[in-house]
């Protein structure tokens, strides 16, 4: 399949493992952080740490919608199911999620609320056609990529006069938590890490372009590569930020040129800015309240939001005791860093977001199990 086997091939692999360690420094780490979930799971999936040499190392970020959701803002939407009777739509990731006091939206389901996933915003659309005498609330939540189709689905219902639909928006942006990881002082309490380079996220470049990482290149004097999701592309982009980084260089490259360009989509763009905005701030698990970090609904769509149509209080909670998931969400620990993974804290029972979503760090350990088997080179890419 074309842009697919071509980039899983051993033997170009082993040529571009044996590139970077022509090139790399013995004298010096390389700590290169992987903001996006998809490539972190194509780390584990291939094995393409183990064709690393020993000093250059993969920091996983805060690199997936659900995991980065605060506990808080699952125990609004459980408050909405309770006291309003709602029908709540969402993607299934979220509904395994864990709330405050080991509550989900899968056990208050159980429980007899109407809560159903959805796959994409015309199923959100369809149920509040097929229901017009339920209240239906749209849980949107990601980044960037999933953002144009919660845009479509609020232009939509307004051209159809659906007056009971409407979405709860917790739409989060790439830029300002890469902002954040380098310089906010509320989150040194979780650790820090050194990151020499950064991958730009795929799916969310395809939208907002490599543009708008230019200013973390200039302002920080870090290197940006955007790159695929394959393993060849992982491993080319770190070939890319190694000899930026061995010639002092910190401009942002794209690697992923098949699908993003330093405009993006441009009509994906406009069509956000028409129904979102910005809000002052948003809390993030693991990186607390970054500024201007997420959008809301624009007051022209404000029959649309449900925080504005049901009052949704504005809620905080800890997680729970012992995981790391905020710590590991920074890049500050990894999963086997944490006394709860594996032994309480499984895909069957996770006791925090990363080992619920499939873009989560701790997921990717657990389904490809490295941490069990770390000298896995030998199967190490297909």
């Amino acid at each position: 399949m074309k842009y697919v086997s071509e980039f899983r091939q051993q033997s170009l692999a082993r040529q571009l493992s044996a590139a970077i360690a022509a090139e790399v420094k013995p004298q010096r780490r390389y700590n290169l952080m992987e903001f996006c979930g998809g490539h972190t799971h194509a780390i584990f999936r291939y094995g393409v740490q183990e064709l690393m040499p020993d000093n250059v190392s993969f920091v996983h970020g805060p690199g997936c919608p659900v995991c980065v959701l605060p506990i808080g803002r699952i125990d609004s939407a459980i408050h909405l199911l309770e006291a309003k009777d709602v029908t709540l739509v969402t993607y299934g990731d979220l509904l395994r999620v864990p709330a405050s006091g080991r509550k989900s939206l899968l056990k208050v389901k159980a429980a007899g609320a109407d809560v159903r996933m959805v796959y994409s915003t015309r199923d959100a659309l369809k149920i509040a056609r097929e229901n017009p005498q339920r209240q239906v609330v749209f849980f949107a939540i990601g980044f960037e990529t999933t953002t144009p189709p919660t845009a479509v689905a609020i232009r939509q219902a307004q051209a159809e006069g659906l007056e009971n639909f409407s979405v709860f928006c917790n739409h989060v942006l790439t830029p300002a938590a890469i902002q954040n990881i380098l310089e906010s002082p509320e989150v040194r309490e979780l650790g820090s890490v050194s990151i020499d380079g950064f991958f730009g996220p795929s799916h969310v470049s395809s939208v907002i372009g490599s543009q708008p990482y230019e200013f973390f290149a200039e302002e920080y004097q870090k290197p940006v590569v955007i790159a695929g999701f394959e393993p060849l592309d992982v491993m080319q982009s770190t070939l890319m930020l190694v000899r930026q980084i061995n010639s002092g260089r910190h401009e942002v490259e794209n690697e992923y040129t098949r699908v993003v360009t330093r405009e993006g989509n441009v009509k994906a763009q406009n069509l956000v800015a028409e129904v979102l905005e910005l809000r002052r701030s948003f809390e993030w698990r693991g990186l607390g309240l970054v500024p201007y970090s997420a959008l809301k609904i624009k007051q022209r769509y404000a029959q649309f939001d449900a925080e504005r149509r049901f009052d949704i209080p504005v809620s905080t909670a800890r997680d729970v005791s012992g995981c790391e998931c905020p710590a590991i969400l920074r890049g500050a620990k990894r999963p086997t860093d944490c006394k709860l993974f594996g032994s309480v804290c499984v895909p069957e029972n996770p006791m925090g977001s990363c080992m619920v979503s499939s873009e989560g760090a701790c997921a990717a350990y657990w389904s490809y199990d490295r941490f069990r088997n770390p000298d896995a080179s030998d199967n190490a890419v297909a």
